[in-house]
């Protein structure tokens, strides 16, 4: 079932239901952006409280929306459902089994799924994010709120812009979400990661010793934003799965100084250009990851326009040690692509991707277990699927264990192995941000299978059964139960 009022014009939209839901909570005092915010958000996301407005944020002419997504009630708000589940189950019911299996098949299977709804963006040729437009000197970055968000942060950060880009060979258009370090009332550092598709788009720019025209939009309405942070492969447009999600094409604007479009009703839009071989030094900066990340070479965005709605608002996001405000997030894409990885990995019963390893750091998955090592041919395949190759470690485990069950998970992983049999090590890409890898974007992985072991596996011994209720019982306890006074 859809939420109400969905899909949303825009975040002010989407706050205003919100509202109404009892989500959200308008902060009517000053605050400061310097660490102060943080502060307030982090205890608000871990007591699973409100989305917050600061009304008076004592920097910047804007007030700071966060929190948005800090709950999976919310989340499931944004993206319009009742449960994250329901779009899964309607991905699942649209891509038919008898697609490719492999890479090629998500594609094909995504790619129909998008073209079955006939939701590509819509061009429009006024738009909202132009009513207040600021070009060439006029531009000051410090008219918008920017957060540092921890201690030793290096300086003012603009975390939920959502970064455009288009390859110059191809023109196919990237929509990513990137932290943003602000250098200068005109300037921002682009953390453009390894493996990301604008790191792609800029090294064709600089091998072609051109510059890479860059559009940065906040406060996109909620399935927009959601969209910039799913991990498509690089030839399915993110606007064309937002509007899948919204089942309502998303309008798009020509930007006034850059060859590319922007989301007709962001809030706020930046516009500029990333010059071949400039880098200035970035970071440090408090990550999902909940350590600091180093300081390094990051291009810079030279801001050329600014523009924004009348009265906008502006969205921001805390990251660091979980709970935080992306785990709903990262739930979201878990539930949402579970039909997807299952094409690429047939195998897979169930997975689950843990806040606390921070989404790459561990996997759990399920399987239906019916040959020698096949638990160990999940691992490898899991290790070739996009961006799940950055998982660290892989716990595989039997079709009955519930892989959101932390407890049941780890009986299972602490009881169910040999260490000398059933562990699997390997190396291979790591995330960017990983801290613990001896060299940075390669490190170890394991591969710890905790399923049932077979005689075929070299297990002899005769795998015992689980001490288990009789049905019987259990249903006759059930029935009795209130006569027991407990």
């Amino acid at each position: 079932m859809m939420a109400r009022g969905f899909p949303y014009t825009d975040l002010k939209d989407f706050l205003n239901a919100l509202d109404k839901a009892g989500e959200l909570h308008r902060v009517r005092v000053p605050v400061d952006p310097h660490l102060e915010m943080s502060e307030i958000v982090t205890r608000t996301v871990r007591a699973g409280g409100p989305a917050l407005l600061f009304q008076q944020p004592t920097r910047g002419d804007l007030p700071v929306a966060i929190n948005l997504f800090g709950t999976h009630r919310r989340m499931a708000m944004a993206l319009g459902v009742e449960d994250i589940d329901e779009i899964g189950r309607r991905i699942g019911a649209m891509v038919r089994p008898e697609l490719p299996v492999g890479w090629s098949g998500i594609r094909e299977g995504l790619g129909k799924l998008l073209q079955l709804k006939s939701v590509p963006p819509k061009h429009v040729k006024g738009a909202p994010c132009q009513e207040v437009v600021f070009k060439g000197a006029e531009v000051d970055l410090n008219r918008l709120p920017g957060l540092q968000t921890w201690p030793d942060d290096g300086g003012i950060f603009h975390n939920f812009g959502l970064t455009h880009t288009k390859h110059p060979e191809t023109g196919k258009r990237n929509l990513g979400l990137y932290r943003l370090q602000q250098h200068s009332h005109n300037t921002i550092g682009m953390h453009w990661q390894i493996h990301k598709d604008s790191t792609a788009h800029h090294a064709v720019a600089e091998r072609r010793g051109e510059r890479l025209p860059v559009a940065i939009a906040f406060g996109c309405d909620p399935v927009v934003s959601y969209a910039a942070t799913a991990p498509l492969p690089g030839d399915i447009d993110e606007y064309l799965f937002a509007g899948f999600l919204r089942g309502e094409r998303v309008e798009m604007v020509d930007c006034l100084t850059v060859p590319l479009q922007v989301p007709a009703h962001a809030q706020v839009v930046l516009e500029g250009y990333v010059e071949p071989g400039e880098r200035l030094p970035e970071g440090p900066f408090g990550d999902h990851t909940g350590f600091y990340t180093p300081v390094e070479p990051f291009p810079v965005l030279h801001v050329e326009a600014m523009t924004m709605q009348k009265n906008a608002v502006y969205h921001s996001i805390i990251t660091s040690k979980p709970p935080q405000e992306d785990g709903p997030i990262g739930h979201a894409t878990e539930r949402i692509f579970l039909p997807l990885l299952k094409m690429l990995v047939p195998d897979i019963v169930d997975y689950h991707l843990p806040a606390a390893g921070g989404f790459h750091n561990c996997l759990i998955v399920s399987i239906n277990k019916r040959y020698p090592k096949h638990a160990q041919k999940v691992m490898n395949s899991v290790w070739g699927a996009h961006l799940l190759s950055l998982s660290k470690l892989i716990v595989v485990v039997d079709d009955d264990c519930d892989v959101h069950d932390y407890n049941e998970v780890a009986w299972r992983a602490f009881g169910n192995v040999d260490y000398a049999h059933d562990l699997l090590l390997t190396s291979g890409p790591v995330d960017h941000l990983d801290h613990a890898s001896y060299q940075q974007f390669w490190g170890g992985k394991a591969g710890v299978d905790a399923t049932r072991k077979l005689p075929t596996e070299g297990y002899t011994r005769g795998w015992p059964d689980e001490a288990t209720m009789s049905p019987e019982v259990v249903a006759r306890v059930t029935k009795r139960w209130k006569e027991y006074g407990l």
